[in-house]
């Protein structure tokens, strides 16, 4: 206090933390009083209706079915990712053996890196073109001409990826994931590299396989990395609205086809905010997702909690 240090870093912290009240806190306030309302978007003027919208809200069919396909992505895309980009970046930091017996990646691994990040460098609106193109369903898809030259697919009837309820989300899925798995690749390949090789090569000398030093060395020493890359992605699978509404059928606006079968709760959201005029009972989706996602973020961080492993 004599120093003054408190009030140093006090005039440090001040601006950056109002401007996060009042672009961040504060329109979450403004989302949940909204929430209370039957507010048209539009209009000045809007009447008070307590929790009328939340009732409403889970009698919604459509809007519960968008909350199961949310658990969906949120089950899947992390652990196919993260499982993917541990395995690649195993592989391309200490899937080889040098020549003096030491351990590397396999040959080409800095190229590899760069072939594995490129997709993340293209962005959602770029994905949602170029992935359409792979699943049209005519014989021009890339996808459904690749098995209608196999013989897989008769080229009369190819597989409608998009349209079809049981494959749209799937398809959706197979998206995020060859856009995220070079990211974390990089973000895990990362970690590695500050783990000391010659931890390594004891557990080679020891007699261990590739199993026993991903499972024993690598895994535990990454932990921290991987629980970072699961809220992430969980974050990611509980919002999906730009793939969604670029890449699939639209239900009057905003994606969600074939039937509502790939809609998400944020084109769930928007759809009633912007399109039919719903936007009191729009806002009480975001507050239901806002807590989602906390809630989200909390249990992944609790359940993949363990003693930090050193080294």
């Amino acid at each position: 206090m004599r120093k003054g240090q408190y009030r140093f870093v006090a005039g440090f912290l001040f601006v950056p933390v109002a401007l996060y009240v009042v672009f961040v806190i504060w329109p979450y306030i403004q989302t949940f009083g909204y929430s209370l309302t039957d507010w048209k978007g539009q209009s000045q003027t809007f009447d008070f209706v307590g929790l009328d919208n939340y009732r409403t809200l889970f009698q919604d069919d459509v809007f519960l079915k968008a909350i199961w396909h949310n658990i969906l992505f949120l089950v899947f895309i992390p652990v196919i990712t993260i499982l993917l980009a541990l395995f690649f970046a195993f592989m391309l930091n200490a899937g080889g053996r040098g020549r003096a017996g030491g351990v590397q990646g396999v040959a080409g691994s800095k190229f590899y890196k760069i072939v594995y990040f490129f997709p993340q460098v293209l962005s959602l609106a770029i994905l949602a073109v170029l992935f359409n193109a792979v699943y049209r369903s005519d014989g021009g898809g890339l996808l459904n001409g690749f098995l209608i030259k196999l013989g897989l697919v008769d080229a009369g009837s190819p597989v409608e990826w998009l349209n079809e309820p049981d494959m749209v989300l799937w398809a959706l899925m197979l998206v995020v994931v060859w856009h995220g798995v070079g990211f974390y690749l990089v973000l895990f390949s990362a970690a590695m590299q500050s783990i000391p090789k010659d931890i390594y090569e004891a557990a080679l000398i020891d007699g261990a396989g590739r199993n026993q030093s991903f499972f024993r060395i690598t895994l535990p020493l990454l932990w921290d990395t991987v629980q970072t890359a699961w809220v992430y992605l969980g974050i990611v699978a509980m919002d999906m609205f730009v793939l969604v509404s670029s890449m699939t059928q639209n239900m009057g606006a905003y994606g969600g086809g074939p039937d509502h079968h790939s809609d998400v709760m944020s084109t769930v959201m928007m759809r009633n905010f912007l399109y039919y005029g719903k936007s009191g009972y729009a806002c009480a989706m975001g507050v239901i997702m806002l807590l989602l996602t906390l809630v989200l973020s909390v249990v992944t961080l609790r359940a993949t909690r363990r003693e930090r492993v050193e080294f």
